[in-house]
């Protein structure tokens, strides 16, 4: 079959496909140390989500739009693997059905499918549920290494949460006694292997980053939004620190805790809800970061990458717009 399109014509042999494949693989660390912390309970979210993307996107395109099954690309498996990620281990499945409803139905499908949609699928539908179901999304169970049934669970607060609770005057000390304890193992390297509450794909610092440097090294993300996302946090959150020298703006702790990894490297660099410009990466990366800051140390909330991200989304097409190279031969506005 002959098909007709507009330049630039080139071949090459990635695909959608790949490049879902090659994200699916760099999240499995996270999802390994999931599984190693939180048990069972993880995996049963994990498969869940994914199921519910698939099945709603299934669903939608054959009996509402009548269109042809898209499952084969592996986009509402993605989505369904990162809302997950952003799910706490104990959440219950029916309300992972409607939250992949709003992700797949009505941040993608309603918006035209893959590569039409504005904002990031699972963000949107994390932040419907945080909205909707606050209680659920902020009951933490504590990880507890290697018990896989996790039946006794406990819940306690995040990083934090209680960093949000802590002033001038509290000694950072507070936060260790608030965490989960490893024996002799400092608390900075708890949040870095995924020792700490939070949603299950979050947690662990060190998988995120393994992951990111695979797709870094596989082409598939460039290094330009996670560097200059991360290097923002970290830039304001050390100002205000060496300012006020006050726990709740410790940098390291910014860094290693909350979903600013995982937003960073997973979320914030989605082929179609980013700047497709080096320098709009960098100008979205950015304002990311002083959104994340700006909401973690002012708003109500103690997390703020999902509002951060999706607040940014809206603003890609205008970044594109001023971002574009000139085109050869003609003059600048």
């Amino acid at each position: 079959m002959l098909k007709i399109s507009t330049a630039p014509h080139m071949s090459s042999p990635i695909n959608t496909n790949i490049i879902m494949r090659d994200v699916i693989i760099a999240l499995m660390p996270a999802a390994l140390v999931a599984i190693l912390f939180f048990g069972f309970n993880a995996l049963t979210v994990i498969l869940s989500s994914i199921a519910a993307c698939m099945l709603c996107e299934y669903a939608l395109n054959r009996w509402v739009l009548h269109k042809a099954n898209t499952l084969r690309d592996g986009s509402a498996a993605i989505t369904g693997l990162l809302l997950a990620y952003n799910l706490p281990s104990n959440f219950p499945i029916w309300m992972i059905l409607i939250g992949a409803f709003v992700a797949i139905g009505i941040s993608k499908t309603a918006f035209g499918g893959l590569g039409k949609n504005l904002f990031n699928p699972a963000l949107v539908g994390r932040v419907f549920l945080f909205v909707s179901f606050p209680l659920q999304m902020t009951s933490w169970p504590r990880p507890k290494f290697l018990d896989f049934l996790n039946t006794d669970v406990q819940t306690g607060a995040t990083t934090l949460g209680i960093l949000k609770h802590l002033d001038a005057e509290t000694s950072a000390t507070t936060l260790t006694s608030h965490a989960p304890a490893l024996d002799n193992v400092p608390y900075y390297w708890q949040m870095l292997i995924g020792y700490t509450g939070g949603c299950i794909g979050e947690v662990s610092t060190i998988a995120l980053i393994l992951g990111g440097l695979y797709l870094i090294k596989r082409g598939v993300i460039s290094w330009h939004i996670p560097f200059y996302y991360i290097a923002s946090v970290f830039i304001i959150t050390s100002f205000l620190w060496l300012k006020y020298d006050t726990p709740a703006y410790d940098p390291i702790t910014h860094l290693l805790s909350g979903g600013l990894m995982l937003g960073a490297i997973f979320m914030a660099t989605d082929y179609v809800t980013s700047p497709m410009t080096t320098n709009g990466k960098i100008i979205f990366a950015i304002g990311c970061g002083l959104l994340t800051v700006i909401i973690r140390l002012c708003g109500a909330y103690p997390e703020g990458v999902s509002f951060a991200i999706l607040i940014m989304n809206a603003f890609v097409p205008l970044i594109d717009n001023y971002t574009h190279p000139r085109l050869f031969g003609t003059g600048r506005k």
